[in-house]
């Protein structure tokens, strides 16, 4: 899988993939990532990549030259194309997963005020990752990246992804580790028992309380 990030901000995102899991991905081959600074593509003699809006209003909003521009130049036949902004539907571990299919995903980050409107027409869907407002597309760029190479085939232990929250709709289980007792918070007795049919049921049943107490609305139909 090749991921184009379009930034006014490298910096911001080359950080994040200088580290941890996402180093090690690049690291092995199994993804390609790469930071675009748009600005370059900017036709104007000041590299500027903003300006006032018509009919006026607050703010500025990102032209639409220097976005085309950078497309053109890194578009592929098998490119998928996100712009990150509020108005966007919500992301989810679901979208996550079908983000994979994926040879080639290009992520625009915004800036400023917003978007000259006619950028919308060179983007194949349009993501928010909440209904809060952040200074930037950059990390939003970071937070989907992760959730999707970290679904990559060989980047994870498969066995820790199918454990984990979200699926079946479902938060994960309460999860313990060395040592069994601290400051009289101790770890459930099942989970030393050895009786590992006990575990799993404890654990199917610990997922669904969870979710019914902490995210409800994952469960649908299945908390009426």
């Amino acid at each position: 899988m090749r991921i184009d990030i379009m930034t006014l901000f490298p910096s911001m995102i080359e950080g994040f993939l200088s580290e941890s899991i996402i180093k090690r991905a690049i690291a092995a081959n199994l993804v390609e990532i790469n930071v675009i600074n748009f600005r370059d593509f900017s036709p104007l003699n000041n590299k500027q990549v903003d300006d006032t809006p018509y009919g006026g209003g607050a703010g500025m909003l990102l032209r639409c030259e220097p976005i085309f521009e950078c497309l053109d130049h890194i578009k592929t036949p098998d490119s998928h194309v996100i712009l990150l902004s509020p108005e966007g539907k919500t992301y989810s571990q679901k979208r996550a997963i079908e983000l994979t299919k994926y040879k080639h995903i290009i992520i625009i980050c915004g800036h400023y005020e917003g978007f000259d409107e006619r950028i919308k027409t060179q983007v194949d869907e349009i993501i928010s990752i909440g209904d809060f407002i952040l200074t930037g597309g950059e990390i939003p760029a970071c937070a989907i990246v992760d959730s999707v190479v970290r679904l990559i085939p060989g980047v994870i232990n498969s066995d820790s992804l199918t454990s984990e929250s979200f699926n079946n709709n479902l938060l994960d289980y309460p999860q313990y580790t060395k040592p069994s007792e601290y400051r009289g918070l101790k770890v459930p007795d099942i989970l030393i028992s050895g009786d590992h049919k006990k575990i799993a049921e404890y654990r199917a049943a610990e997922q669904i309380k969870k979710t019914q107490a902490l995210r409800p609305d994952l469960m649908g139909d299945k908390n009426e």
